[in-house]
């Protein structure tokens, strides 16, 4: 069965995107997935309730990084390059991968292997009035995914910056795009002695025109979510997330999306900017 999630049928190699699936993936730099080897000091990281200064000029005192937290939880940064790509790209993207598993397949062949999303959200996003920056905004994508680590369920509830929690005075749609939102994940078949209940996290792809492209600023709070615009601690009492579930996470982080910076000014051309096949 996991074999053949490497696989694609009939019908997905007659689509005129399958060639992807079949390219050797984007070499990311090595020194981007060095800094994913060891963790980073937690006074370095982001706090979820900080989010905004992701909104002020420059960087942050870490772009590329990970840690446990004090409180248990875990943080992820990421910072990739998408040369020749604009925001308007990556917003008919994180719509239009969520149409068809192929889609979700060719972004990270070696570790995407199913996506879904209900009827309703189906047609918001089909539906040609619907802003393209507001066609992700309340829909829930079911993805199935291995991060070099047991294969996982995973349930991604997307939201608008405001509801996100970002200062919408501050926040420029013109320059910038979030794309994020609160997921849920299980382990399938997780190995003996493992635990299999499930987690909560925070996500956040922020997006900001750079000369050349757009950069995206990835962060993730393994054990938060976001609930009314405002961030939830999420884990029970003395519990402290393994190192292992923030390092799979970052490394896989910086793979997937260097492959996707590579993918999209190839693919946006032939497919973008309309929904269907």
């Amino acid at each position: 069965m996991f074999i053949e999630r490497f696989k694609l049928t009939v019908e997905q190699k007659a689509k005129p995107y399958a060639k992807y699936f079949y390219q050797e993936p984007a070499p990311c730099d090595p020194k981007q997935l060095a800094k994913m080897d060891n963790a980073i000091d937690p006074s370095q990281a982001l706090p979820i309730d900080r989010m905004n200064d992701l909104l002020n000029p420059g960087y942050l005192e870490c772009e590329t990084g990970w840690c446990v937290m004090p409180d248990g939880s875990a943080f992820i940064a990421n910072h990739s390059m998408f040369k020749g790509v604009t925001l308007d790209m990556l917003r008919w993207w994180f719509a239009w991968h969520s149409l068809d598993d192929l889609r979700y397949k060719i972004w990270w062949p070696k570790g995407h292997f199913h996506i879904t999303v209900d009827e309703k959200s189906r047609e918001k996003i089909l539906d040609p009035s619907t802003p393209m920056n507001e066609k992700l905004w309340g829909m829930t994508h079911h993805v199935v995914e291995s991060c070099d680590a047991p294969t996982e369920n995973i349930y991604i509830n997307f939201k608008s910056p405001e509801d996100m929690g970002f200062n919408m005075d501050r926040f420029d749609h013109k320059t910038m795009a979030a794309f994020g939102g609160c997921g849920v994940s299980q382990m399938i078949n997780p190995p003996p002695g493992a635990p299999n209940h499930k987690g909560s996290a925070a996500m956040l792809h922020f997006c900001r025109e750079v000369e050349g492209g757009v950069e995206m600023r990835s962060r993730f709070w393994i054990g938060k979510k976001i609930l009314n615009k405002k961030p939830i601690h999420c884990l029970p009492g003395g519990v402290k997330l393994p190192f292992f579930v923030a390092k799979c996470l970052a490394r896989h982080n910086v793979m997937e999306y260097a492959n996707l910076a590579r993918l999209i000014p190839a693919i946006y051309p032939e497919q973008g900017p309309r929904m269907e096949d």
